[in-house]
């Protein structure tokens, strides 16, 4: 039969790097050796007290359906944790427990958003983001960061962009791919502009704890936001649990039974052993996370220091996240070229910054969620590439 897919199939994006992940893989089936700076996600385990609390919970029978919203004591001690993280009160019912955090991207979208609705996404951006926004029917309108104002966004830019068909406004901080951390300053221009045009803000935190230079700031830190923000949270990022599948959202009381129904209907919920884990990674020893920063932090310092020497490149020192996003347009090569021959003749897998938006266009995104000695290699590599275009 012919494959007749719904019209919204061809509105729906992808993650590029899953992609150049499976092309370095089929490379290095071939024999080449391939160093691996697109994935998002740290080479580290998971930290060993938080595997045991997931052994002991699926020991104790904790391998059946729970509440699609979350188990309940899991749901207290996730809000306890971020109350206390953040210095705003939350309570259980504002939490809302997710296989990851991306459904809380989907729910978001899915819930909040109408056919026509203008929503405002950061660009470069994580692009689930955008992908989502057009799946749902809305018109994804472009927020630029862009690197003279630090890969933070303009204020004056945003006010332009808003207007009355806004519906969502979505920010990260730190952010995917380009590492730019959100100041108190920027967190008040995005509440006026919400305020203004009664929109939502969604929120996506998921790099709280991996920041560098001063603090993280969260938008339920701003007087008001409560009652029109979703933060998303997960555990992925901070306590090497990529595969372990756990997010949260933050939002009002009153949406949460709406975004957990969502869950209902595709997930059901989140599995009740991965829940038990993850409030162990919150309320339990925090050392192995804090000694993964400590390296991130070190990774961070020897990737920049090394690629401001390659020739025809510049990178800005990223605040948060585990991303760098050098600027190669010195180079005269457009970058979805020069990605692919960095990966195909060099042996680098890296992603080209329009994987991440129009804006990201002249800038590649490399990972240094991998040992400084790959860090090393991998530069070294790109740099040989470099010297044949100078």
């Amino acid at each position: 039969m012919s494959m007749n897919l719904a019209t919204r199939m061809s509105r729906l994006g992808t993650e590029t790097a899953f992609e150049v992940l499976a092309r370095a893989k089929a490379l290095e089936a071939q024999g080449k050796k391939v160093v691996h700076l697109e994935i998002g996600e740290p080479d580290f385990d998971t930290p060993e007290n938080i595997v045991e609390a997931a052994v002991k919970a699926l020991r104790s029978g904790s391998t059946h359906y729970g509440p699609s919203a979350g188990l309940p004591h899991a749901r207290a001690a996730f809000a306890e944790w971020f109350s206390k993280d953040r210095g705003v009160p939350v309570t259980p019912e504002q939490i809302v427990i997710t296989p990851g955090a991306k459904p809380i991207i989907y729910f978001t979208v899915t819930a909040l958003v109408e056919a026509g609705d203008e929503v405002i996404y950061p660009n470069p951006g994580f692009p689930i983001y955008e992908s989502m926004i057009n799946f749902a029917g809305g018109k994804a309108v472009a927020l630029p960061l862009r690197e003279e104002n630090g890969f933070s966004f303009d204020p004056d830019e945003l006010r332009r962009l808003a207007n009355d068909k806004t519906k969502l406004i979505i920010l990260n901080t730190p952010g995917n791919p380009c590492g730019g951390v959100l100041s108190p300053a920027d967190l008040e221009v995005v509440a006026e502009v919400a305020r203004e045009h009664d929109c939502w803000v969604l929120s996506d935190e998921i790099y709280s704890k991996i920041i560098y230079d001063g603090e993280h700031h969260s938008m339920l830190e701003i007087d008001g936001m409560a009652e029109r923000t979703i933060v998303l949270e997960g555990h992925s990022k901070t306590y090497a649990m990529t595969g372990w599948r756990l997010g949260y959202g933050v939002m009002p009381e009153s949406l949460a039974p709406s975004i957990a129904r969502l869950q209902t209907n595709s997930t059901s919920c989140t599995a009740s052993f991965t829940q038990e884990a993850g409030v162990e990674a919150l309320m339990g020893d925090q050392s192995a996370a804090q000694a993964m920063v400590k390296e991130f932090k070190a990774r961070r310092d020897l990737v920049v220091g090394l690629l401001n020497e390659v020739p025809g490149v510049s990178c800005l020192t990223p605040g948060g996240a585990f991303y760098v996003f050098p600027n190669i347009k010195q180079l005269g090569v457009p970058v979805e070229e020069f990605a692919r021959t960095l990966l195909d003749e060099y042996g680098v897998a890296a992603l080209a910054g329009t994987s991440f938006g129009s804006y990201g266009d002249g800038y590649l995104r490399f990972s240094y969620a991998n040992s400084q000695e790959n860090l090393k290699e991998g530069v070294a590599r790109l740099k040989e590439y470099a010297q044949t275009l100078v």
